[in-house]
């Protein structure tokens, strides 16, 4: 329905202006999802350049996903107050300044304070850019704009391991930062000459400075003891339990605040509804559990297998395949489909390409490697559109920006939790495979008397740097066991989460809402 405000709106952009200004767009959303994953592959060489551990290089990655989890749901109130292209341009332009100190930062401390503000400058690239784009295109050419945004949202996270490799191994790892700034340049200047005449008016809006305090708080206090827990050995340390009682206290007071205020940050009562919390709660889970394991993968091949770290990413490109080919057609299949349907698939696909990994073994070939990588592209393609569909479904017009606000919150904030907890699950049951394992190799145990002698013989080493080989060989073996264990239990987590999208009832409309949503 065209609103009286709509129908004043300025007319779409035609010719050589709409394909630049498309183009200019979808490359801001580009460099925006690419930097979520494009350090991945570079932990390890980035870590060992600092001189840190690859758990506390983990950090350049969930810093950026935890600021941006807490900047995702201001969009909307500065875009009332800064307006729209403003607020977008300026967002890539700090993009491009924090990206510039990413690559110059001496230590990890400098690097993990400019890519916290990364993180928080590009939570409103997202929503500003579906909207934006959709004011590229006829309204009668909506969907394909939501197709294009959704294609170039994919291809971010995909692309960047494999990109993020190659600029790694034959440049510096310094350099996946500094290619956002002539990316970022470029977008800021097109986006500002083609649409700072269809500004959205500005207003002097009152904020909720103690909700958004309590997010901070709370939040950051959470992803400190999550990324800490581990080295400061849990809750043998005062400042995990002092970080737990800080962000326990914070979200609680957080919800009491939020729930009682007349003019929240966040409006937590969408919760209410269970089609939002079920489609809410479910692409949370999901989502974390995703891009945790695209965190991980690259990880455990660097270290373990000896993979250079572009053919790490390019291990994890073939995601990018379906993923592409598909999400046209998901704009065909979603008005005749039930979006429960759909997800479920997308669960089912997920859940059995990990129970596949979770066979993997220490001498593991690139074809089994790459394989359900491949396959994971189809349930990718199946996985937002329809979960999207299923939150904002039945919503009234007026609360659909801010639902999808939040829920894009929950699922950001999910991904980085997501990470610090399945690392440290991998950490701990590498710890308890290597025990058992251990266990094994005492002087009493024949096999392992043999196997040292065979070692011996085979490498002409002593028997010191026989033990010591034997020992490298033992730590790669729990590690793949350990990751074995995450891959079964990710598959298991998709299969036990498919009932949160049956307890929703989606409308009629629902997939139609929430393509009209998109971009506002």
């Amino acid at each position: 329905m065209n609103s009286p405000k709509n129908a004043n709106a300025p007319a779409p952009l035609a010719g050589w202006q709409f394909a630049l200004g498309t183009f200019a767009v979808a490359l801001a959303t580009f460099m925006n999802v690419l930097d979520s994953s494009i350090a991945n592959v570079a932990i390890p060489t980035l870590s060992g350049d600092l001189g840190v551990s690859v758990d506390e290089g983990t950090w350049v990655i969930t810093v950026f996903s935890a600021a941006n989890a807490v900047s995702i749901p201001l969009t909307g109130w500065l875009t009332q107050r800064v307006g729209e292209v403003k607020l977008f341009v300026a967002a890539i332009l700090l993009f491009v300044v924090s990206s510039a100190a990413c690559g110059i930062a001496p230590n990890l401390m400098v690097l993990l304070a400019a890519r916290i503000v990364q993180g928080a400058v590009a939570g409103p690239l997202v929503p500003l850019s579906q909207a934006l784009l959709l004011k590229s295109f006829p309204r009668d050419k909506s969907s394909s704009a939501l197709s294009l945004w959704a294609m170039t949202a994919t291809v971010g996270p995909i692309a960047g391991p494999a990109l993020g490799g190659w600029i790694t191994d034959n440049y510096s790892w310094s350099w996946i930062f500094y290619i956002n700034v002539p990316v970022g340049i470029f977008a800021a200047a097109v986006i500002w000459a083609l649409y700072r005449q269809r500004e959205t008016p500005s207003r002097k809006l009152p904020v909720d400075k103690v909700g958004l305090l309590s997010l901070v708080v709370w939040v950051g206090a959470l992803q400190v003891m999550l990324d800490k827990g581990k080295d400061l050995a849990w809750y043998e340390s005062s400042t995990i339990w002092i970080l737990s009682i800080v962000a326990l206290v914070g979200f609680l007071f957080f919800l009491i605040w939020e729930l009682t205020e007349s003019k929240p940050i966040i409006d937590l009562r969408l919760f209410a509804g269970r089609n939002f919390m079920g489609g809410t709660v479910a692409i949370s889970v999901a989502y974390a559990i995703f891009f945790a394991n695209l965190v991980i993968l690259p990880t455990w091949i660097q270290e373990y297998l000896g993979y250079r770290a572009v053919d790490a990413g390019l291990v994890t490109a073939p995601l990018g395949i379906f993923a592409v080919i598909l999400a046209p057609v998901m704009g065909k299949i979603m008005p005749k489909s039930d979006p429960r349907v759909l997800a479920t698939l997308a669960f089912l696909g997920f859940a059995g390409v990990f129970f596949m990994r979770s066979f993997y073994v220490t001498d593991v070939d690139p074809y089994t490697l790459v394989m359900p990588t491949l396959l994971q592209g189809i349930p990718m393609a199946l996985f937002f559109t329809p979960l999207t569909a299923i939150i904002l479904s039945g919503l009234p017009p007026e609360k659909i920006p801010a639902a999808a606000g939040l829920s894009n919150f929950v699922r950001v904030f999910a991904g980085a939790v997501g990470t610090s907890l399945l690392s440290n699950t991998w950490n701990n049951r590498t710890i308890l495979h290597h025990s058992q394992l251990a266990e094994q190799t005492g002087a009493t145990n024949p096999n392992y008397v043999q196997a040292l002698a065979n070692i011996e013989t085979t490498l002409h080493a002593s028997l010191f740097k026989a033990q010591a080989f034997f020992e490298t060989q033992l730590g790669a073996q729990a590690a793949m066991l350990g990751l074995n264990d995450v891959f079964w239990l990710s598959a298991v987590i998709f299969v036990v989460i498919i009932p949160l999208v049956w307890v929703t009832k989606p409308t009629k409309d629902g997939a139609s809402s929430a393509a009209g949503a998109g971009g506002h």
